[in-house]
């Protein structure tokens, strides 16, 4: 049968076959299942089975015989294979990600999450989940977690802790006093805060006494037309006060009585800084020399420090009475101890004079001091090695520097040239806070006995409390003297 009588039958048969060996059946319901029943001579190669195409036709439908079989898939239970719940795949250049966001936006988060079956599967069906107990809310390995939606995330707080947010400290004082002559000069110290909540302030020749809690101000004393205050230091227990003098004289007064105990002399000039130990008050002065007194001994003094060469204008000794350290104009930073008249370090690295010093509460050994205009860095040093730890340029003069008792931060006092208050986390060095308000330097800073409050003090002749510090996390019980406590007063 040639290819133009094939045409014309409208029947397409394989090379081989003729028109007349292949007999069509029409179908019955009840006859056996319809197939196509092909006979071929035995000259032909090709044989086809009937079992084998009738197989392929579906048994619970009435079909119309053609010359090809097109399955009906009406009536197939492919659910039952889950091949419904695969969707098309993505055309090759489409935006997949878009497309999974948009669907997430769509349906919700439970249609965020992909198939386990690779990384970055088909969508889950959104009705799947329908009614259904949510136990998962979102895949871990997605890229497309509902929490970048915007959607809560079932991701639990194992895998990720969330940031701490940052303390939140008022930028503003809560009081303001004003304190007419306070000198602005870098090298005197002026105010002090006591243990039992007395602010003691040095205003040109006198010196006055601001008790936090009833706000009461009382003048402690007058030095007279040939004197000035150049530095005030209370006792550790707060009931004496020491006060240094622009002639160079040390006197200690009863701050309850303010009644004056005892005046020592021994400095050639000016007495620009105090710092008391448990039994031992330090002066230094502007004759260079820093000068030992015990009030149980009649001399004025039980001995001499010499290492500076300028005046010395920074003294803070240590929390367990071991170290002193001092500075001076010189930029030097001496430590020096117990059994020796001879500094154990000697520290240089400061290009300015160095006033602002403060030792750790929290660790022994760890010191800070700040430098003047020309170095405006905070560096930390180990004193057991001699070693510095860290150095922060602040970018302006470092006039004084307090370490929190509550918290491992530190608060530091500038000058030229922003005025600012800063608070610092340790050891990260990262910035807490920084408070302007200052017309002037920021000279004077003290801490209240809660470790709260610190006051501050310029040349512009005011006095501001600040509320940078929060409250002990895990106070230990305090021992009522009867004549203070260490809790929290508030200043108003």
């Amino acid at each position: 049968m040639d290819s133009n009588q094939r045409r014309k039958s409208g029947i397409n048969l394989p090379a081989g076959m003729s028109e007349t060996s292949l007999r069509l059946e029409p179908f019955s319901p009840s006859s056996t299942p319809p197939s196509f029943r092909a006979t071929q001579n035995a000259a032909s190669p090709r044989t086809m089975s009937p079992r084998t195409i009738s197989n392929l036709s579906s048994p619970s439908k009435s079909v119309t015989c053609s010359d090809r079989f097109i399955p009906c898939r009406s009536s197939s239970r492919l659910h039952t294979f889950g091949l419904i719940e695969k969707a098309s795949p993505v055309k090759e250049g489409g935006n997949e990600a878009y497309s999974r966001l948009l669907k997430s936006e769509l349906f919700g988060s439970d249609f965020g999450c992909f198939s386990p079956a690779g990384n970055m599967g088909s969508p889950i069906s959104p009705s799947k989940n329908m009614l259904r107990f949510k136990t998962d809310h979102s895949c871990p390995n997605s890229p497309y977690s509902p929490s970048i939606l915007g959607h809560d995330s079932g991701l639990s707080s194992e895998s990720t802790t969330p940031p701490k947010p940052p303390r939140k400290v008022s930028k503003t004082p809560h009081k303001v006093l004003d304190a007419p002559e306070l000198q602005d000069d870098f090298y005197l110290n002026l105010v002090d805060w006591s243990s039992q909540n007395v602010l003691a302030v040095g205003l040109g020749t006198c010196v006055y006494l601001w008790t936090a809690s009833t706000s009461r101000v009382t003048k402690l004393c007058d030095l007279g037309p040939n004197d000035g205050v150049c530095s005030v230091q209370w006792t550790r227990e707060g009931s004496y006060i020491s006060i240094g003098t622009n002639l160079g004289q040390v006197q200690v007064w009863d701050g309850a009585q303010c009644k004056r105990v005892r005046t020592m002399s021994g400095h050639q000039t000016r007495t620009g800084v105090l710092a008391w130990s448990s039994r031992i008050l330090s002066s230094g002065s502007r004759d260079r020399n820093i000068l030992q007194h015990d009030l149980r001994v009649a001399n004025d003094y039980v001995s001499k420090l010499v290492g500076h060469k300028s005046e010395v204008c920074g003294l803070k000794w240590s929390h367990d009475d071991r170290e002193l350290a001092s500075g001076g104009n010189d930029n030097q930073l001496l430590v020096w101890n117990q059994h020796s008249q001879q500094p154990a370090l000697r520290l240089t690295e400061h290009t300015a004079a160095v006033k602002a010093i403060t030792w750790s509460p929290h660790q022994s050994g760890l010191l800070a001091s700040g430098g003047g205009t020309a170095d405006r860095c905070i560096r930390f040093w180990n004193t057991t090695s001699g070693n510095q730890l860290n150095s922060i340029d602040t970018g302006s003069q470092v006039c004084n520097l307090a370490w929190s008792k509550n918290v491992n931060e530190i608060v530091s006092t500038h000058g030229y040239s922003q005025n600012q208050i800063m608070v610092w986390k340790y050891p990260s060095m990262g910035k807490v806070a920084t408070l302007t308000g200052h017309s002037m330097r920021v000279l004077y800073l003290a801490m209240s006995p809660d470790g709260q409050t610190i006051v501050t003090g310029a040349g512009d002749e005011t006095l501001r409390f600040w509320n940078v510090f929060p409250s002990v996390k895990t106070p230990a019980a305090v021992r009522d003297t009867g004549l203070w406590s260490l809790g929290r007063t508030h200043i108003r």
